[in-house]
């Protein structure tokens, strides 16, 4: 009864995670008798008594409390419909718009247009794929400038890094305001936008890597103006803040 790989070890489908029932399987595995095996090629999740594979590719599958980096796709007489990176489209309301009073047949363009990035929250995924998303959040915004880069959705938290020291970093080094989409989606405005988009695909492309905090660092360091070695502190929130 043991774990045979480490968090973050490298895996196929098929290759065996664990022996014995003290485990359970969780996202990207299953069990097979006493064994829980991979289903996809990917990296190793273990937390607590589950054990799991975080995919290297694949698409967005929406699930209700995260925040997504959204386009609007069409504009309707009282709804705004999305493109959030995921097979299906999602919708938003206007009472899920705005606290504010919008009268009957106002055009809605006026307040959110077709082309307009939002920063939002999912509130419910139906049976039926209906997904619902709303700006009454404390951290949902309409994000303005700036540019979009996409990242493979099951890298954000690789992005994020442990305790926000990741994005922190990046954003330190760049001067950059980074707002990071549960959708694969990261939004950057500031100061050097190329170097923090090239610091956001290096790590899209080496998550798997041992050292990728020192790889990245370096490569700030020797890119940005600022040179330190310093650790970065993470305000919780802080990278979704457009500042």
């Amino acid at each position: 009864m043991a774990i045979l790989k480490n968090e973050r070890d490298l895996v196929v489908p098929g290759e065996i995670l664990a022996e014995g029932l003290d485990y359970l399987p969780g996202y990207g595995a299953f069990r097979e008798g006493d064994k829980i095996l991979a289903k996809n090629v990917g990296m190793v999740s273990i937390h607590e008594r589950n054990i799991g594979v975080n995919a290297l590719a694949g698409v967005y599958m929406p699930k209700a409390g995260d925040k997504v980096i959204a386009e609007v796709l069409d504009v309707q007489m009282s709804t705004w419909f999305l493109d959030i990176s995921a097979p299906y489209d999602a919708s938003l309301s206007i009472g899920e718009a705005s606290e504010e009073y919008v009268e009957r047949g106002a055009d809605l363009s006026r307040i959110i247009d077709v082309g307009d990035l939002l920063y939002a929250k999912i509130v419910s995924v139906s049976k039926y794929k209906n997904i619902q998303l709303t700006m009454k959040d404390v951290m949902c915004k309409k994000l303005r400038g700036g540019k979009i880069v996409s990242i493979t959705p099951s890298k954000v938290p690789r992005l994020i890094g442990k305790a926000g020291s990741m994005i922190s970093m990046i954003k330190e080094k760049t001067g950059c305001n980074i707002v990071i989409g549960q959708n694969g989606r990261v939004w950057i405005k500031g100061e050097n936008e190329d170097l923090a988009t090239q610091a956001v695909a290096m790590v899209n492309e080496k998550s798997h890597l041992d050292g990728l905090t020192n790889t990245i660092t370096e490569f700030l360091n020797a890119n940005s103006s600022v040179k330190t070695d310093k650790p970065y502190e993470y305000v919780e929130g802080s990278e979704n803040n457009e500042g």
